[in-house]
């Protein structure tokens, strides 16, 4: 009996144990550095954005943020070329396709 619950724990550690070495995923590794659009912490090897520059990124890096697609990056481009760089984050929800709620969701990443 004592073997039998012996086996069990350790059956469970062992099979637990490769949950603890997950790697963390990095949406920004392919990410091309344009004019400093994206910044990433330069002491980690896994990069992660903390923040994008809207009036320089590109539609790629655009694209990694929360509800922004390609399509909606290329409209971000395209008003920023018609309109010159945005004066302020708020900005973006000039952009059609782009609502407040999309701009809260991105905040804490986007600087101009």
């Amino acid at each position: 009996m004592n073997k039998l619950i012996t086996s069990i724990l350790l059956s469970t550690l062992l099979s637990l144990s490769p949950l603890g070495y997950a790697q963390q995923s990095t949406p920004a590794s392919d990410a091309k550095e344009n004019n400093n659009a994206v910044q990433t912490p330069s002491d980690s090897s896994n990069a992660v954005i903390t923040s994008i520059n809207i009036n320089s990124a590109t539609a790629e890096q655009l694209s990694l943020l929360s509800g922004i697609g390609s399509a909606k990056a290329a409209a971000i481009i395209d008003y920023r070329e018609q309109n010159g760089p945005f004066n302020s984050v708020d900005d973006l929800s000039k952009v059609s396709g782009i609502g407040e709620r999309t701009v809260e969701k991105n905040r804490h990443l986007l600087t101009k």
